[in-house]
């Protein structure tokens, strides 16, 4: 589904993403820490959203990318500022962890090595 252009994936879709195990796919957390403190997607790696431009040399342009916040706002504005740069395969999660938890997901505490 696309919305304003961006391509989304929805909470179960991201779910079975990750239970599959796609090794090509990466959750990015764009919220602040210490909202990213209350739970997040599971495998999801914290950066926030002002740190994004500083570090797009991390991503590689075949990797898809589903990108993380709250309400799926800020995602969306980072999901934007990505394919402005040549990322392809950028995917917003619609709703951010509000729909991920409305959908009935449980949020999960950041991974250390990815805070």
């Amino acid at each position: 589904m696309f919305f304003g252009g961006i391509k989304e994936i929805d909470a179960h879709q991201l779910a079975d993403l990750l239970k599959k195990g796609a090794n090509s796919v990466r959750v990015i957390d764009v919220r602040e820490m210490h909202e990213i403190a209350a739970g997040t997607v599971p495998q999801a790696e914290a950066m926030p959203l002002g740190t994004l431009p500083a570090r797009t040399h991390e991503f590689h342009p075949e990797e898809t990318l589903v990108m993380v916040c709250r309400s799926g706002a800020r995602s969306a504005q980072a999901c934007m500022f990505l394919a402005q740069r040549g990322y392809a395969k950028v995917l917003n999660l619609r709703g951010g962890m509000m729909g991920w938890v409305g959908s009935g997901l449980a949020p999960v505490a950041l991974r250390q090595e990815a805070a």
